[in-house]
């Protein structure tokens, strides 16, 4: 087993145990030395106090297991504001502002943001047009990416 297989089998349960997903384990290599990222997801938000708690979790066991031959740099974040959301966990987010990528336009647009009302076999989303709000229906299947947007 390499070293990332053996990190991601040592945090997976401890991480779901405590309301995270572990959403990637990379390696990078530069001039400072080798950092290993762990990135965790989750359907609310991650603060920074969420980021302190998932290191003070992970650092005890990592050293516990030392599953990394050379010395590394632990890098503890998220898939950030905007992070993508997989198709099959749109209902996940409703209430929650979001970017989709058509694959088939709907009413000429490609992209449509705004606040995902339903998710089933349709979603509804209400987006602002000028200052009017309008909601918009259309099937799940024309959608080919998701992620949560910021609403300016």
């Amino acid at each position: 087993m390499d070293e990332i297989a053996k990190v991601i089998a040592l945090l997976t349960d401890p991480l779901k145990q405590s309301g995270y997903d572990l959403a990637e384990v990379k390696e990078t290599r530069d001039s400072d030395g080798l950092t290993l990222h762990v990135i965790v997801d989750r359907v609310s938000p991650i603060s920074l106090d969420d980021i302190v708690k998932v290191s003070d979790l992970v650092n005890p066991i990592l050293d516990k297991a030392d599953p990394i031959a050379s010395p590394y740099t632990l890098d503890v974040t998220s898939l950030g504001a905007e992070k993508p959301i997989k198709l099959e966990r749109l209902g996940d987010y409703l209430g929650r502002y979001v970017h989709l990528h058509l694959a088939h336009p709907y009413e000429g647009e490609n992209i449509i943001e705004g606040t995902l009302l339903k998710a089933d076999e349709n979603l509804v989303i209400r987006i602002q047009v000028k200052s009017k709000f309008k909601e918009l229906t259309f099937p799940v299947s024309y959608v080919d990416k998701a992620r949560l947007a910021i609403e300016l």
